[in-house]
């Protein structure tokens, strides 16, 4: 589809979220369709998972995004898809690829929302796509349940911050999950969701650069609990590290049930976002140092820091295997 203003930032660049929000669509509706491929109950594909997502180019007012999808792996009770975004200038007929992303689905009953189905299996074109997939497989399944187990944190107000602390740019958006924002089994989409996280991460990225910002990137963002109609979620996002060309957001989901559910508050979703600070011109700016005052920003400080030189390494290490 086009991509037009309310689409963009006050720049003229596509908001990371809009992007998400349209790979999300692709997957359910791929993973819907497998799963449904079989005779059986009928049922709904709900995202648990994306892998990490770069924005490999910015993408504008006025371009066209095709978005394609396919599914790569299949276990007992879950979809891995592969999605592709591809930007096309309708003027000049230039394309480019902006996005690549992974996501896992589990089939959800109509008849219970509770009810995980069993997948039909696909076909592999070689043993060694099966053996692959199920590696991934079981990475991103130790990865979810490690990062579900450290979910505990909250983000407090700061009263008086100073500029470029964690308090002066952490910020939280209150949501009430209405029948739009949801699909046929009544909890929450995941692109809506991921929306919404990248509207916060990127007000924190602002507070703190005060200059135009894009998304670089999103790490894992796993899904632990589903979202219901009616309950109003909180969304928050705080600075967790910089380096001198990309800052890190950690951002989290929690859910209150509102109607017709006595439960208490719940972790639902969480990620990070990392964000570059972008001049006029559209060239990269320098990031402000990020001021940690507390032991727990320290901590974060690090542990960010350790994911980007990470990253950074496989960057190197496939940039090196290309150049081959």
């Amino acid at each position: 589809r086009i991509m037009r203003p309310d689409d963009a930032n006050i720049a003229g660049n596509v908001h990371g979220g809009t992007i998400l929000k349209m790979i999300e669509e692709a997957g359910a509706i791929i993973s819907t369709r497998h799963c449904n491929s079989q005779a059986g109950e009928p049922c709904v594909a709900a995202l648990a998972r994306v892998e990490r997502t770069d924005f490999l180019s910015p993408m504008y007012i006025g371009e066209v995004a095709n978005v394609s999808a396919e599914i790569t792996y299949t276990s007992r009770h879950s979809v891995e898809v592969q999605v592709n975004v591809m930007s096309e200038n309708i003027l000049t007929g230039a394309k480019k690829v902006t996005n690549k992303a992974t996501l896992w689905y589990v089939p959800l009953s109509l008849k219970n929302v509770n009810k995980v189905l069993e997948v039909p299996p696909i076909q592999y074109a070689r043993k060694e796509q099966e053996d692959e997939g199920k590696k991934r497989y079981e990475e991103q399944k130790l990865d979810r349940l490690e990062t579900k187990q450290r979910n505990g944190d909250v983000i407090l107000p700061v009263i008086n911050p100073e500029p470029h602390t964690v308090g002066y740019s952490q910020s939280s958006l209150i949501h009430l999950v209405g029948p739009s924002d949801c699909t046929l089994l009544g909890f929450v989409h995941g692109g809506v969701t991921m929306k919404l996280m990248d509207e916060v991460a990127g007000i924190v990225a602002a507070r703190h650069c005060k200059t135009n910002i894009v998304t670089a990137s999103v790490d894992a963002i796993n899904f632990h609990e589903k979202i219901k109609k009616g309950c109003v979620i909180t969304v928050s996002g705080r600075m967790t590290f910089t380096s001198n060309k990309s800052m890190e957001i950690e951002v989290f989901v929690d859910a209150d049930p509102f109607v017709d559910e006595p439960r208490e508050r719940y972790r639902a979703v969480s990620a990070f976002f990392t964000y570059v600070s972008l001049s006029k011109e559209g060239k990269p700016l320098p990031i402000p140092q990020l001021l940690t005052e507390t032991e727990d920003e320290k901590r974060r400080f690090e542990e960010g820091k350790g994911r980007y030189l990470q990253t950074k390494a496989k960057r190197q290490a496939q940039m090196q295997q290309a150049a081959q």
